[in-house]
């Protein structure tokens, strides 16, 4: 199980509600459709894209997605 990086109690609520940031991220899954695909999130190339994963809860090939 991941840890999502902290937040304030307010951004954390509201990525909550709008797509299921903490849930999604304490089960090692991405966070689902339309911004990511709710995938598994369990496979990483490297340190940097897991603490992005603890920020954003983009699973490695949403990452290579969007930003590669």
């Amino acid at each position: 199980m991941a840890t999502p990086s902290p937040k304030s109690p307010e951004m954390t609520a509201m990525l909550e509600k709008q797509m299921g940031r903490t849930t999604a991220i304490e089960s090692d899954m991405c966070i689902p459709p339309p911004i990511g695909c709710g995938g598994s999130a369990t496979d990483f190339k490297d340190t940097l894209s897991i603490k992005e994963y603890s920020i954003s809860g983009l699973c490695q090939q949403c990452q290579d997605a969007i930003w590669n």
